[in-house]
């Protein structure tokens, strides 16, 4: 046997003995068969290859797995998708390729109108704050800025000024010593201010609750005067002077003494009984009222009664008095002496700084201010009712309509409104320098309703609202010719205008158990009383198309009470 033979049958038996790593046998061919332990073993399917290379990333998916195909546009709520209404016409309405158009705040308009354009703009599209140097090179105390913002605003809101306004004026304090990012917030007795310098850092919060109201007009222009100051590029205010400034607004006295308001209460009362028809002694008896229950009121302030209670003793000598002179059988107008008595008592100025906070959106303070508002007019009706059931009891010959018997006296009136308009001013403690302007925009707001409701034969709601619509635009216009606030030439204007008498009527129908023609006279109040207030709003904002605003300011403008 030669060496051939011999190897060949070792080369047999050795691919007889080999066996695959998964198992199987793999049998013996004629041919030579591949001997490494990577060989496939017959009966395992394998692809063919293809063309192309295969891909071996190990992030290729395996054959065989489903998996579903991506939809052609991701369901809108996707941070990467386009919302269903969008149209390449509507491009503008996002962010475009050059960024955010610069909107143009015009320097010459007030800054009320300047902060309450930017706080409605959102946080990122705010003009940056121009750089100042009002602090040191560290940077503004933060916490200190926000305490200035609302004392304020604290200032402001006790003094009877809107919630926009007073949002305004916070946000212009926090913008002066370069803190832009801020949002204050204002309610009826909370006041807060929140400041995040960037978005990654944690935000900075302050509050200061208001607790006392005092109508001081004075020191409402002081504090505006502050903020115009702060506001201005060319006035460097430290925060030390602007502290300084503020105590010093705090500790200043009122600008009249005490007999000087009771007086003026004596005269806003004989002027209004003059205006419903009252004469020369109507005009005394009511002045006499409206003094004694002045002093009344603030005898009862001086032992801590709430100010429900003083309301209801503030109305009832001028009510006695009105009785007292119809059991006497005296030749005088009853009613218009306790009308008269009715003027000096009612919540105008918080009846139209609540509609004006429900107008602007601020809903939670507009319901506050009004609900303020019914309480002190729940303790007028107490009071004046108190009395005027006694006297029915006593047999008082009340007649309903005796103070609106009689021809209108235009030059008389248009005296006795002036007159009201002047002893309002004095009530609310505004500057001397405002008085006369107010007293004369009083005075034309009793024309213009005169001229509708006596000469027009215009109804007495919608004529109202027209005369307290003069009143506003007038005390608009006039309050951004100065840089201040709008309440000076407003609230002591509408005085006039006030529903004193189908207040005492809708109460005597009450008291001498009328309720149908009660309940109706105090519906007529109630819709005089919204006239005034939506009138007088509705005025300012007629004399902003006087203003130059840039047009992205009034778009803007048009939608904060929208919902986006």
């Amino acid at each position: 046997m030669t060496d051939a033979e011999d190897r060949k049958p070792q080369s047999d038996e050795a691919r007889s003995a080999f066996v695959h790593p998964s198992g199987l046998v793999a049998p013996a061919d004629s041919e030579s068969s591949t001997t490494s332990e990577f060989a496939v073993p017959d009966g395992l399917a394998v692809p063919k290859p293809g063309t192309e290379s295969e891909t071996t990333s190990e992030f290729a998916l395996p054959d065989g797995l489903d998996v579903a195909p991506p939809p052609a546009h991701e369901p809108e709520g996707s941070a990467f998708s386009t919302p269903r209404t969008y149209s390449a016409r509507q491009a503008a309405a996002f962010t475009p390729p050059t960024g955010v158009p610069l909107v143009r705040l015009t320097k010459d308009v007030p800054w009320q109108d300047r902060m309450r354009t930017m706080l409605r703009m959102p946080v990122t599209e705010r003009p940056a704050p121009e750089p100042v140097q009002r602090h040191d090179e560290s940077g503004p105390a933060v916490p200190r800025v926000l305490d200035l913002s609302l004392r304020i605003g604290e200032l402001l809101l006790a003094g009877g000024e809107g919630a926009e306004d007073v949002e305004a004026a916070m946000f212009a304090v926090c913008r002066s010593y370069g803190l832009d990012r801020c949002e204050p917030n204002v309610t009826f007795t909370l006041l807060a201010v929140s400041y995040q310098p960037s978005l990654v850092d944690d935000p900075v919060t302050a509050s200061r609750t208001v607790r006392r109201r005092s109508p001081d007009y004075t020191r409402l222009a002081a504090v505006y005067q502050l903020v115009d100051d702060l506001s201005d590029d060319e006035t460097h205010v430290s925060l030390e002077e602007a502290y300084r400034r503020l105590a010093e607004i705090r500790r200043n006295r009122h600008p009249y003494p005490g007999w000087a308001l009771t007086a003026a209460s004596g005269l806003l009362a004989g002027s209004a009984s003059v205006l419903v028809g009252g004469g020369l002694l109507v005009f005394v008896a009511a002045a006499v009222g409206a003094m004694l229950g002045d002093r009344l009121a603030w005898l009862c302030a001086g032992r801590g009664l709430p100010e429900f209670y003083q309301f209801t003793v503030a109305a009832t000598p001028p009510a006695a008095i009105g009785v007292a002179l119809t059991l006497a059988h005296a030749d005088v107008k009853a009613s218009a002496v306790i009308t008269g008595g009715l003027f000096a008592l009612l919540p105008g100025r918080a009846l139209v700084a609540g509609v004006q906070d429900g107008l602007t959106g601020f809903y939670i303070t507009a319901s506050a201010r009004l609900l303020e508002v019914l309480y002190f007019f729940v303790g007028i009706v107490i009071g004046v009712l108190t009395v005027l059931y006694f006297g029915v009891q006593l047999g008082a010959n009340l007649v309903p309509d005796a103070a609106l018997v009689g021809d209108p006296r235009p030059v008389l009136q248009i005296t006795a409104s002036l007159g009201l308009s002047l002893a309002f001013a004095v009530l609310l403690q505004q500057e001397r320098s405002t008085v006369l302007v107010v007293t004369l925009n009083g005075g034309v707001a009793w024309v213009v309703y005169g001229a509708m409701h006596y000469t027009g034969d215009i109804s007495p709601v919608a004529s109202t609202a027209v005369a307290a619509g003069v009143v506003g635009l007038f005390g608009q216009l006039l309050a951004r010719y100065r840089f201040a606030s709008a309440l000076p030439y407003t609230t002591a204007a509408i005085g006039p205008l006030l529903p004193g008498s189908a207040t005492y009527f809708g109460l005597l129908g009450i008291a001498q158990n009328e309720v149908d023609s009660g309940l109706t006279s105090l519906t007529k109040a109630v819709a005089l009383a919204m006239a005034i207030a939506i009138g007088v709003n509705l005025g300012s904002e007629i004399s902003r198309l006087f203003l130059r605003i840039g047009s992205a300011e009034k778009r803007r403008a048009a939608k904060r009470t929208r919902g986006f």
